[in-house]
């Protein structure tokens, strides 16, 4: 990323960096957040509502809001199937949890909490979601997660999965949000609410075992006793996440002596962290600067890998090539998967979202499958994830899942565990390594390189890139190739994306702006080295620059 990098980005987190624990939950009951400032509202972005309470942007009111909001919802829809709660070990989930379960217990809601009060990662709840609704038209199931991600200690969030058990798409979370909104202007008028003892015992309160019923199901998705002969030794790091026990459980299960799990802390300032490129503690798997120390174990195992906080993203470090970009491994998934799975449909779609590598495009072309290209946001691969048109479904930030053997879904949201475990599953299978398999892609393929650019942006310059017309490009080259596309919204699916992508037949750029936060992001890649990637990077920039300052 063509940032400033800190001087400390890589190196463990010095002490006076870590989060105060006490004060971010005591700020947590005792913040009100002002309606009327836009950053104190309830927001729903690609992965729903987060914030820090030290920020009034996710305290207790936000979660008991958006909890009724979700319960409004429910009737509204006809939803009356059990609801799937799951929370992550950030210092502000558990707080979170009680205010969700107080409030959902109070509207009569089927609750299924977790065995022994076990964290549970994002893909545990998907997959919960369309187990349990498999079969059913009605009485059917959703759920809740309480993670903000790999985001900082100081984060919350907060993200409602509906029957589909992938992420809400904006008809829902718009609703939500408008809803959870009104109550915050009227001082949480409409709130139902329990003590948290009493929601607890409530006869709609139930307990259910996350870990052993993803666990068992794995061999349904992946060849489990490959991973078992594979003739290296596994590393795996759950960052003291949502999977820090599923990991020795995974391992004892299918008998993985190979597999090391390296680490079972679980620590809310997250200490044991390196420092981000930005001098932040944050849980990124696919950060080179976060990774550092599993990095710095290559020549120990032959592959590594973890996973973010709720385990909806991995990080694969194989020995022959170190920590592998994101793009990188989602090509050799893909080339691999289309390959060795033959009972998945014939017309069993790639999808991919806008930003993501053009090499996805080539290995897609070469296994003669079609490309399902989509807007950022994970929620665009639901639909065909269920219904078997896609086989796969992977993002740019290191989010992917696929489907079971038998081409059913296995989750409908993002799944960091399996596309780990799937790195064993290559070696083994092929006996190469995913950074060898990539070596053999680029070598057919091309070498890519790419990069992107953050900048600030106001509201109001943000918008009017989300606006940005195939009209506003009048050039016709781009780096000194023929353009190709110009695309405001995705081919896959007709939606917008946001911004603009313009492609060529060696490299391609896309500008939008942060769903998250007051800043634009330009994504390029070239397959002709880094200098055509600058001279990419550098056009995309005069365009947003005109954009932005048109009247």
């Amino acid at each position: 990323m063509s940032q400033k990098t800190n001087p400390l980005a890589g190196q463990p987190a010095p002490l006076d960096l870590l989060v105060n624990v006490p004060r971010l939950v005591s700020a947590y009951y005792a913040g009100r957040p002002d309606p009327s400032v836009a950053a104190q509202r309830v927001a729903f972005g690609t992965s729903g509502h987060r914030g820090s309470s030290f920020d009034n942007a996710f305290n207790e009111w936000h979660v008991l809001a958006m909890s009724q909001a979700i319960a409004d919802h429910r009737r509204q829809k006809g939803i009356d199937g059990p609801l799937f709660l799951g929370i992550d070990t950030h210092a502000l989930s558990t707080p979170a949890f009680n205010s969700a379960v107080e409030v959902l217990a109070a509207n009569g809601i089927e609750l299924m909490l977790s065995k022994d009060d076990e964290y549970t990662p994002t893909p545990a709840v998907s997959h919960a979601i369309l187990v349990y609704n498999r079969g059913r038209t009605t009485g059917l199931a959703d759920g809740i997660v309480i993670t903000p991600s790999h985001n900082p200690p100081e984060s919350g969030g907060f993200k409602y999965n509906p029957p589909n058990g992938g992420p809400a798409g904006t008809d829902i979370t718009s609703a939500v949000e408008a809803a959870a909104n009104k109550m915050l202007a009227s001082g949480l008028e409409g709130v139902k609410r329990l003590p948290l003892a009493q929601a607890l015992r409530a006869s709609t309160t139930h307990r259910h075992d996350y870990l052993n019923t993803y666990i068992e199901d794995l061999a349904q998705v992946l060849d489990m006793d490959a991973i078992r002969g594979v003739e290296i030794d596994l590393g795996v790091d759950p960052l003291g996440g949502a999977g820090v026990h599923y990991w020795p459980a995974i391992a004892e299960r299918y008998k993985l002596k190979r597999l090391e799990v390296l680490s079972q802390e679980v620590d809310p300032t997250f200490r044991f962290m390196s420092l981000d490129w930005d001098g932040r503690i944050r849980m990124d798997p696919s950060s080179p600067d976060a990774m550092h120390k599993l990095i710095a174990l290559k020549d120990r195992f032959g592959i590594a890998f973890a996973c973010d906080t709720d385990h909806d993203r991995h990080g694969v470090v194989a020995r022959s090539a170190g920590l592998m970009q994101p793009n990188s491994y989602l090509a050799v998934m893909i080339d691999y998967l289309f390959t060795h799975r033959p009972q998945w449909p014939a017309q069993a779609a790639v999808g991919k979202t806008v930003v993501s590598s053009q090499m996805i495009d080539r290995v897609t072309a070469r296994l003669g499958r079609k490309l399902h290209e989509v807007p950022v946001g994970f929620k665009w691969f639901v639909d065909g994830l269920v219904d078997g048109s896609l086989g796969f479904g992977g993002e740019e930030s290191a989010g992917a899942t696929f489907l079971r053997f038998d081409g059913s879904a296995w989750t409908t949201d993002k799944d960091g565990i399996v596309p780990a475990l799937l790195s064993a599953e290559i070696a083994a299978r092929t006996g190469r390594d995913p950074g060898e398999r990539y070596a053999d892609l680029t070598q057919a393929l091309g070498q890519p390189v790419s990069d992107r650019v953050d900048a600030a942006a106001t509201v109001e310059q943000k918008k009017k890139l989300s606006n940005l017309s195939p009209q506003q490009v009048s050039s016709t080259e781009l780096a000194g190739d023929k353009i190709e596309a110009v695309l405001s919204h995705a081919p896959g699916n007709g939606a917008a994306i946001g911004g603009v992508k313009v492609v060529t037949a060696n490299g391609w750029f896309a500008a939008r702006p942060s769903g998250t936060e007051n800043i634009y992001k330009i994504y390029g890649e070239s397959f002709k080295g880094a200098e055509h990637l600058g001279r990419i990077l550098e056009e995309a920039q005069q365009l947003v620059d005109k954009a932005l300052s048109a009247g």
